[in-house]
């Protein structure tokens, strides 16, 4: 009986991947602009969430004041991350945007140590250089494709601080009510920049196709799988959870390679070097697999 429920979980635990890897597809597919695609995937998202837990689960979302504010800023976060996710995709394309997210190892081996007062892990470092060289391989190898990449690494970098912070509010309050707030709060401080910059207005110009699109995208693709991760946590380990998500970028650019053809053919130089990071991730995983172990013994 375990083991069948192991097995399920992980079944569902590469679903959650699979979409998160066809993320960056629809956000090709979907003609509107990085600002207005992040503005309605946000909106979207927060009325699903508001439904499933209010209405469906019946569930209070009241939080503190201290943490509502704290949500909300780390939903900043989260919608940066997105901005500079899809603006690499349109002014790239998918496979350099999904590569710049090995990044997130290099700065989560930084930023965790100090947001979390710990000592600096020496092999996070290491295999953050190894992946540093690997992109300085990349923007030389893609130069035409340099403000994708510019853009990508800005979107590890969100993504990090996002991911890092929001792992310290986990406890504090439902998990439902962490997701809900921290999408809400991307999108509301974002409609404040847009407003300010009277970037808002042209928004009404997005077709019925990319509304579709963007129903699905915020549904299927942001709701659902925020929620079951959270879930699978109860079966599932963060060492098997944290190397499953590292697949994402690979299925992301086998999708894109073979639904977008000529535009997302990249130089062997590209694929050698996003092999190799992956590699490095996978690896990184397994050493602090490993080191808990010897904690555990010890």
């Amino acid at each position: 009986m375990k083991n069948q429920l192991y097995q399920s979980s992980l079944f569902r635990l590469h679903l959650i991947v699979f979409l998160w890897g066809f993320t960056a597809i629809l956000g090709k597919l979907i003609h509107a602009e990085a600002m207005a695609l992040v503005f309605y995937r946000m909106l979207f998202a927060a009325i699903f969430l508001f439904i499933y837990i209010r209405i469906i689960k019946k569930r209070s979302i009241h939080v503190s004041r201290k943490i509502f504010f704290q949500l909300i800023g780390i939903g900043g976060l989260m919608a940066f991350h997105w901005l500079c996710f899809f603006y690499s995709i349109k002014v790239s394309n998918v496979s350099i945007a999904l590569s710049c997210l090995a990044l997130s190892t290099l700065f989560a081996s930084i930023l965790e140590p100090i947001i979390f007062k710990r000592k600096i892990d020496l092999t996070e470092v290491i295999i953050g250089v190894i992946i540093v060289i690997c992109i300085s391989v990349i923007f030389q190898a893609e130069l035409h494709y340099k403000i994708g990449i510019i853009a990508g690494i800005l979107c590890a970098f969100f993504g990090t601080l996002f991911s890092v912070l929001n792992g310290k509010m986990f406890g504090k309050t439902r998990s439902g009510n962490i997701i809900f707030y921290e999408i809400f709060g991307g999108w509301f401080l974002i409609s404040l920049v847009f407003l300010a910059t009277g970037s808002i207005f042209s928004f009404n110009e997005i077709s019925y196709r990319d509304l579709a699109l963007l129903t699905i995208l915020a549904s299927l693709f942001t709701a659902f799988p925020m929620f079951e991760s959270v879930n699978l946590m109860k079966y599932i380990s963060p060492f098997t959870l944290i190397l499953t998500v590292n697949l994402e970028p690979v299925y992301g650019i086998i999708f894109a390679y073979f639904i977008f053809g000529e535009s997302e053919h990249m130089s062997p130089i590209f694929y050698i070097a996003s092999l190799i990071m992956i590699l490095a991730i996978i690896a990184n995983g397994i050493i602090k697999a490993k080191k808990k172990k010897l904690e555990i013994t010890v």
